[in-house]
């Protein structure tokens, strides 16, 4: 031992913490980034609330950037203590932007960058690589445009996500199965993983909403709620509605949503008056769900859709096309009825019509439906199953970046 000045014996010096020191130290919390081609009101989009509500229950520090206009899905954020964060662009091979995104990714410094929707992902994941920072992106769709103009995007997109990301989510087998056929991949690298959803049902706010859209307690109720574009079978559906009027007198049909389609929808819905009621942007889905008898979602393709995932959280049985990723979410005859894609107006109404007619069984299949949900799609799975994709990124991020450190390019 040394003396010190004083006289006393010097402690020698201790260059680890003590072992209580590391017991009672948390662990830093996973920090998870996301980076959005916009925030306005797509089924992508207004996902996101739903993920980062599950990521901040879970305890992940969670935050937003997007690189285009904010809508509706930018509030559901701000109500959740996310401040969303733009990153504009103007083009997806500027070099300004590269930049403008490389330095945001770089100032935030996340354990994984999460990219959704395209130009994200090809700006986003070279920004990430370039950095070293893990990147996984998330694959919402399962049918992509063939015109040269699209498919050289989609080309470049595509080989960013092969080259800078350790990891593909798809969000169905189904969806899994489509890119892996249309675009070149790393199999390993591709995974599935279903989404999950934070709703809770809100039982007796239907009154109000029916009351407020002129809709009487009796009267049947189907609802669609899907972004209004081709492909979605809102044509199918009016054709079908309008077959069921005479059996049903008091039907309605509720379109909810926006999109390119909704001029030539409202002309499809005129000549059924008040029985079709379009309500564009509606952000209490679960109170329209109370007031709903059947969901329906003729669609001609999806990979998969949101709106089975509410209809079964608020206990409306489902009637759909079996396409995609729908066979995932719903069992034929036991969750809801399923009807053959692409979907006809013949089809469609008869299977409403069954339905209609037998309260008995929609009670059945919703109360299965919501068992179903509690079981594999609350948020609460959904971040359970992202987490090991997360971590196995992360894993994998310093080889790959250490790989390209050592790169000439």
């Amino acid at each position: 031992m040394v003396d010190d000045v004083a006289g006393s014996r010097r402690q020698p010096r201790c260059f680890l913490a003590p072992p209580y020191d590391r017991r009672v130290t948390a662990p830093r919390p996973l920090r998870v980034h996301t980076l959005i081609d916009s925030l306005g009101p797509g089924g992508a989009e207004t996902l996101l609330g739903e993920l980062a509500e599950g990521a901040i229950s879970a305890g992940i520090d969670f935050s937003v950037a997007y690189l285009q206009h904010a809508g509706p899905p930018a509030e559901r954020l701000r109500d959740l203590g996310i401040e969303p964060e733009q990153v504009p662009i103007s083009s997806l091979l500027g070099p300004r932007d590269f930049l403008r995104v490389r330095a945001h990714v770089a100032r935030v410094r996340p354990d994984v960058l999460h990219t959704h929707l395209g130009y994200s992902d090809f700006l986003g994941g070279i920004a990430a690589r370039s950095l070293g920072f893990p990147a996984v992106s998330t694959q919402h769709v399962m049918e992509w445009d063939r015109n040269l103009r699209d498919w050289v995007k989609l080309m470049l997109m595509t080989h960013s996500r092969n080259v800078c990301c350790q990891r593909v989510i798809c969000v169905s087998d189904a969806a899994r199965a489509s890119y892996l056929a249309a675009w070149p991949a790393r199999r390993k690298r591709v995974v599935t993983v279903h989404n999950g959803i934070a709703a809770a049902p809100r039982p007796g706010a239907g009154r109000t909403v029916r009351a407020e859209l002129g809709i009487g307690p009796e009267d049947p109720v189907i609802s669609m709620i899907t972004v209004l574009r081709e492909g979605k079978g809102h044509a199918v559906a009016l054709d079908a509605v309008a077959a069921l009027r005479e059996r049903f007198p008091g039907l309605r049909l509720l379109i909810l949503g926006t999109g390119p389609s909704e001029d030539a929808i409202r002309a499809l819905a005129a000549p059924l008056g008040d029985a079709a009621i379009l309500t564009g942007f509606r952000s209490d889905v679960m109170e329209v769900l109370d007031a709903t008898d059947i969901l329906l979602h003729p669609s001609s393709v999806d990979a998969f859709p949101t709106a089975l995932l509410e209809a079964m959280a608020a206990g409306v049985p489902v009637v759909a096309s079996r396409v995609g990723g729908i066979p995932e979410i719903v069992e034929d005859g036991r969750h809801g009825l399923l009807v053959a894609a692409p979907p006809s107006a013949a089809d469609v109404a008869s299977a409403l019509d069954a339905l209609l007619l037998d309260p008995d069984r929609r009670r059945t299949l919703a109360a299965a439906a919501r068992a179903r949900f509690d079981e594999h799609f609350t948020v609460e799975a959904w971040i359970g199953r992202l987490r090991p994709v997360y971590e196995g990124a992360m894993a994998d991020g310093p080889r790959r970046a250490a790989r390209f450190a050592e790169s000439p390019a």
